[in-house]
């Protein structure tokens, strides 16, 4: 194990992250609101941690190989999410304690969007710019990790890529071209960031506002500078607008730098997870607006672009609420939770399972029916136009296996805290899908979980974000022997 290789990273890492201490200083200068002492101590603090960690190891430059690759990844955001905290706890009139900081410091890197906030508003201008600023920068986190980082450990949706899509990375070890590839997603990434945010700005919002929101959209992320989130605004524009930068966040990174490297959006649709993505939306979104357009009062021009929106919202793991659909009528509430699950694609700023392994485990789950009726038949799953080897689909299985396993733990833990079971259901998949908002006492914020529920919301925030092995291969006796 390359020790001091991974510490000089980790140096870096938060050397680097420090810089952006800085922004939401200058804005609590700029508006003399409060906060700027925090991030000013803040900034010096984690860039002295950071100069302490590489100064000494700066000369260890050994190749990596995918044990330390592992090691970083988890490290990356544990440490990350850990420095995060410090503007939050340190004293000032606004200070959360280290449980609420840390919450909240890994929720919005994480890109979960649950909070132990309320009335936002009132807060600095520097305190709410930067918790979208730190959606923001994990939402980048996540596609370099999912599309750079991943495969080479051989985890991943996106593994299923690597045969069929030019991906970005396909070697076997952590090589200089990692740092092309994330250059160019930077790119992407930025460029959407910033046609969100003028698309905002036209619609109506401030520009305060609109930055921030376009943070959090691009990073399906869910926080927002109003407590009421985007039902502040009373514009289905505005409203539209989101849903449609969620979707294009949802979709894999990997078609997007495709289609940015080929001058073309053929890409898009030859992609079977695209299409699949854009159907399942469109279903949730029409029985959610067929379903509130005849159980409620709600005139068609109210229901469609709440439906709509909603449906968007918590299947693709942002959070951004318009309504309190937690009391919408029927099994809506349930219907979206479960949505949730599904998630966005591989390779994409979105929560839960991805759309490609439910694909592949709906269409295992044909090949075992066929199998059924005709014993001696020879059936395939198959991917687009090729066939995948069964490696692939027992690595599919092997992941829900873990996800179901984890649920239920997790479920068991938050019911050991003191929440009940319909609010536990509803933590454990607003936190382990990322997705924010839960059902019951959660579905608004997480104030009535207890400390150590909100402990378990973070390991659950940290094993949804990377993928569940990530993390539970470090648990492993074998992973640590030489």
């Amino acid at each position: 194990m390359q020790i001091r290789t991974i510490l000089r990273i980790l140096g870096l890492l938060v050397a680097l992250f420090s810089v952006t201490l800085l922004p939401p200083a200058v804005l609590a200068y700029f508006y003399k609101d409060g906060g700027g002492w925090a991030f000013v101590a803040s900034f010096v603090l984690s860039l002295v941690a950071g100069l302490l960690l590489w100064w000494p190891n700066r000369k260890a430059q050994q190749e990596l190989k995918t044990r330390e690759g592992f090691v970083i990844v988890v490290m990356f955001w544990v440490v990350l999410g850990s420095v995060g905290a410090l503007p939050l706890m340190l004293p000032d009139d606004y200070t959360l304690s280290v449980t609420n900081s840390m919450f909240e410091s890994f929720s919005a890197l994480t890109t979960t969007g649950a909070t132990v906030l309320t009335g936002i508003e009132e807060l600095p201008h520097s305190y709410r710019f930067y918790r979208q600023q730190l959606q923001w920068m994990g939402g980048m986190g996540i596609i370099v990790l999912a599309v750079a980082i991943l495969p080479l450990l051989g985890i991943g949706g996106m593994q299923l890529y690597r045969a069929e899509i030019p991906g970005p990375m396909k070697d076997s070890k952590l090589t200089p071209r990692i740092a092309d590839t994330a250059k160019h997603l930077w790119f992407i990434y930025l460029g959407m960031t910033i046609a969100c945010a003028a698309a905002y700005w036209l619609a109506g919002m401030n520009m305060f506002d609109a930055i921030g929101h376009s943070f959090s959209t691009v990073a399906i992320g869910g926080f927002s500078t109003y407590d009421a989130s985007m039902g502040h605004y009373d514009s289905w524009v505005i409203h539209l607008i989101c849903v449609v930068f969620l979707l294009i966040a949802a979709v894999n990174f990997s078609l997007h730098f495709a289609a940015y490297r080929g001058k073309s959006i053929k890409a898009y649709w030859q992609d079977p997870e695209f299409r699949a993505l854009l159907a399942i939306q469109g279903a949730i979104g029409l029985i959610t607006v067929l379903t509130l357009w005849w159980k409620t009062d709600a005139p068609f021009s109210t229901a469609w672009i709440d439906g709509i929106f909603q449906a968007a919202s918590i299947s693709l793991t942002a959070g951004f609420t318009t309504a309190n659909y937690s009391v919408w009528p029927l099994f809506l509430p349930i219907l979206l939770i479960f949505a949730s699950f599904i998630g966005g694609s591989a390779g994409s700023t979105a929560g839960g399972l991805k759309v490609i392994r439910v694909a592949l485990l709906y269409r295992q789950g044909k090949r075992e029916i066929s199998r059924l009726i005709h014993p001696k038949g020879v059936f395939s799953v198959r991917w687009g136009k090729r066939a995948l080897p069964d490696r692939v689909v027992q690595a599919v299985w092997g992941f829900f296996a873990a996800y179901a396993l984890l649920f239920v733990l997790l479920m068991l833990g938050f019911i050991a805290t003191g929440l009940d079971d319909y609010s536990a259901f509803g933590a454990t998949a607003a936190t382990l899908n990322n997705l924010g908002p839960g059902l019951g006492s959660v579905a608004s914020n997480f104030q009535a979980v207890s400390d150590g529920g909100k402990w378990i919301a973070i390991l659950a925030m940290l094993f949804g974000r990377l993928e569940i092995f990530t993390l539970l291969v470090l648990f492993s006796p074998a992973f640590w022997r030489d």
